[in-house]
This record gives C-alpha cells, sequence and structure tokens, in this order.
C-alpha cells in the first residue's frame, strides 16, 4: 500500500511540475528556435560575476579576477545583442571601466583596482538610470556570499 501512494505522489509531483513549465512560458526551445534567457536572469548572472570579481581582486587573485571580468563583459555583450531595447550607447559607456580594470588587474594593483571597481559600479547604475530601471541601484558589496568558493590564491591563507 505504502508503494502505491508513493507512486501517486511522484505522478502527482511530475504532473504539477509540466503544468509549471508549461504556464510559465519557459519550455526548452525544439528545432531552430533558439532559446533566450530573460534579461532579469542575465543581468542576475552579471551581478555574481560583479561580486566574484571584487573579492577575487580584494584576495589579489588576479587569475581569477581576470576570468570574472571577462565572464561580466561576456554577459553585458550577450545582453545588448539578444535584446535590442539596450542602446549600444550603454554598453560602449561600460567599455573605459571595464578595460581600466583589466589594466589593473594585470598590473596587479589592488589600490587600483578598488578605486576602479567603484567606478564599474557606478557604470552600472548610470546604465540603469538611463534604461528608466533607476530602482536597481547597485553597490560595492560588503559581505562575500559565497562560502563554498575559495577567492585567495592557492598557496595564500
Amino acid at each position: 500500500m505504502k508503494l502505491r501512494g508513493y507512486i501517486a505522489a511522484l505522478l502527482m509531483a511530475c504532473s504539477l511540475t509540466s503544468l509549471a513549465v508549461a504556464q510559465s512560458g519557459t519550455m526548452r526551445a525544439t528545432g531552430s528556435a533558439k532559446y533566450v534567457p530573460q534579461l532579469g536572469d542575465l543581468m542576475n548572472s552579471i551581478q555574481t560575476r560583479h561580486i566574484k570579481l571584487l573579492f577575487a581582486g580584494r584576495a589579489q587573485n588576479w587569475g581569477l579576477a581576470a576570468y570574472e571580468l571577462g565572464q561580466l563583459k561576456a554577459g553585458l555583450v550577450e545582453a545588448a545583442v539578444m535584446y535590442e531595447g539596450i542602446p549600444v550607447s550603454n554598453v560602449t559607456t561600460m567599455t573605459a571601466p571595464i578595460q581600466s580594470i583589466d589594466e589593473a588587474i594585470a598590473a596587479k594593483d589592488g589600490k587600483r583596482f578598488a578605486k576602479l571597481f567603484g567606478e564599474l559600479t557606478a557604470g552600472c547604475n548610470g546604465c540603469h538610470q538611463s534604461m528608466d530601471r533607476g530602482y536597481i541601484v547597485m553597490r560595492v558589496p560588503t559581505e562575500q556570499p559565497f562560502s563554498n568558493q575559495v577567492f585567495p590564491p592557492q598557496g595564500k591563507p
């Protein structure tokens, strides 16, 4: 009797999941159709890169910082390509802060990195303002939320 109960619960869970996916409109694309993530999902990914970039730079893990900066930049480019409503000028205004941080990372200059990270964050807010999304305000992170990742380079405490 217990087995029938488990099977019934499993079938109900599967049917509810299918219903939820169908109602959300996020079903996977089939054939030649391409999946386009929601802009908010892309921005959440970029926000994660923003946080990781800061903590990698603070830990002077320049390899990780360079990687996170590259991922952040790729996310911004992806958003601009996928969403026509994002003006090209918004993307190009982020070029200078990203390039400057890239140079600070290459020079392994922690003080310059910290200053430029604030400018990058201000650039994010400027973009949000220009898109009438001024209610989305970024700041320099104060806490490291990724307890499952080591930010100092290997061999450093």
